[in-house]
C-alpha cells in the first residue's frame, strides 16, 4: 500500500482533505504519483450533488503524473514515465474501435454513474475502508491515483505537467469539439456560449480557423476581454446586452452557422438555437442534472437547423493530446492565461473561485 492524501467527497458539498491509501494497480491499470490536477466544472456538478456520485469518494479527471507502478498486462508505459490522465473507455466496442471512444457503449458507467471496474481492480482506502476511487478511470485530487491503462497518455520526459494537466478534460473537451465536431470554415459564422476553460479552449480552436466571424457571449467581462484576446472578433455580455438583438445585428439578421453552448444551461441552448442561421448547428456539452431538458420549438428548427449534443469533443486523447501539447510549445495555445494554481488544502477556495468566474481553470498542485 502507498499512503498519501486526497480530497474525498464525504457528501454533497463536503470535501475533506484525509490521508487514505492506495493499492498496487489491478491487471490493466497504473499507479501514478501525481503533479498536478485540473478542476473542471463537471467536478462542481458532483460536489454540489447534481450528478450522482457513489461517497465517500475521490473525484478528478485532469490529472497529471508519474508512473510508479503498472499492472498485468499494461504495455504502453512503464515507471517513470510522464503522463496526463483523461477519460476511459472499453477498447473493444465499436464506438471504441472506430477512433471515437468518447462515445463508447460503457463510457456513463466507466466514468460517471457507477463508476464500473473490475474485481481485480486497485483499491484506494480510509481508516481500512475502500472508497470509491474510479472517476473518469482515474480519481485526480489526490497524491496519487489508479488508473486505467487508456486514461493515461504518455507525454515527454520534459513536459511541463502543470501546466498541461487541463488537457485531459477541459481543454479537450472545448478544442475537439470545435476542431473535430463543428469544424468550422472561412466563410462561417461561429459564436461560442460561455467564456470558461471548455469555451476559451473552443475559441482558441476556432481563431486557427479564422471563420468570418468569431463571438464570444458570457457574463463577465473580464472573460470576454481574454475571448477577445484569445481571437473572438466581437463578444456579448449577456447581463448588460440583449444577446438576440446583438447576434442579429452582427450577422446582418442571418444567424450563426455554428455555435457551441458550454454553460449547460437548458435556457441557453434554446436561445442559441433561436439565433440559429437556416441549416445551422447548435452544439451542447456540460453535465447539468439528469432530467434536464432543452425546450424546442419544431416551428424554429425546420429550416434545418440541428441540435447536437457532444462528450469530450468526440476527442481519441492519445490522437488530440499530442497535438495540443505541440501547439502549446508553439506558442498557439497559450494555457497559462486560463490557469491559476492552488494546493490541495486550497481545493475548497478553488472550486469556490471557479463557481464565481474569479478563476477560468484552476490547477491543483501536490
Amino acid at each position: 500500500m502507498t499512503a498519501g492524501r486526497a480530497a474525498v467527497l464525504n457528501a454533497p458539498g463536503e470535501l475533506v482533505v484525509s490521508e487514505v491509501e492506495f493499492s498496487d494497480p489491478g491487471p490493466g491499470e497504473v499507479l501514478v504519483k501525481l503533479v498536478a490536477s485540473g478542476l473542471c466544472h463537471t467536478d462542481l456538478g458532483v460536489i454540489a450533488g447534481g450528478i450522482p456520485f457513489p461517497t465517500p469518494g475521490i473525484i478528478g479527471h485532469e490529472g497529471a503524473g508519474v508512473v510508479e507502478k503498472v499492472g498485468a498486462g499494461v504495455t504502453g508505459v512503464e515507471a517513470g514515465d510522464q503522463v496526463l490522465l483523461s477519460f476511459t473507455s472499453c477498447g473493444s466496442c465499436a464506438a471504441c474501435t472506430s477512433a471515437h471512444p468518447a462515445y463508447c457503449e460503457t463510457w456513463l458507467p466507466r466514468n460517471l454513474i457507477g463508476l464500473m471496474r473490475s474485481d481485480s481492480s486497485g483499491t484506494v482506502t480510509r481508516d481500512g475502508s475502500p472508497i470509491a476511487s474510479h472517476f473518469f478511470g482515474q480519481s485526480s485530487f489526490g497524491q496519487y491515483a489508479i488508473a486505467d491503462e487508456r486514461s493515461v497518455v504518455k507525454v515527454d520526459p520534459g513536459a511541463d505537467l502543470t501546466v498541461l494537466a487541463p488537457l485531459g478534460c477541459g481543454v479537450l473537451t472545448g478544442f475537439g469539439s470545435m476542431w473535430n465536431v463543428l469544424d468550422p470554415g472561412s466563410d462561417d459564422v461561429v459564436a461560442v456560449y460561455g467564456a470558461g476553460a471548455v469555451g476559451l479552449s473552443a475559441v482558441i480552436a476556432a481563431a486557427l480557423r479564422k471563420p468570418a466571424q468569431l463571438i464570444a457571449i458570457d457574463l463577465v467581462d473580464e472573460r470576454l476581454a481574454l475571448a477577445t484576446e484569445l481571437g473572438a472578433t466581437a463578444t456579448i455580455n449577456g447581463t448588460t446586452e440583449n444577446v438576440a438583438e446583438r447576434l442579429a445585428e452582427l450577422t446582418g439578421g442571418r444567424g450563426v452557422a455554428l455555435s457551441f453552448d458550454t454553460t449547460g444551461n437548458p435556457g441557453v441552448a434554446r436561445q442559441a438555437l433561436d439565433a440559429a442561421s437556416v441549416r445551422g448547428t447548435v452544439l451542447v456539452c456540460g453535465a447539468p442534472p439528469p432530467g434536464t431538458e432543452i425546450p424546442v420549438d419544431i416551428q424554429g428548427i425546420l429550416t434545418g437547423k440541428v441540435l447536437r449534443g457532444v462528450t469530450m469533443g468526440d476527442t481519441d486523447p492519445a490522437t488530440l493530446i499530442p497535438q495540443l501539447i505541440a501547439l502549446h510549445a508553439d506558442g498557439k495555445l497559450p494555457l497559462e492565461k486560463l490557469e491559476k494554481r492552488y494546493s490541495l488544502d486550497q481545493i475548497g477556495q478553488a472550486a469556490d473561485d471557479m463557481h464565481h468566474g474569479v478563476t477560468v481553470k484552476p490547477v491543483i498542485v501536490f
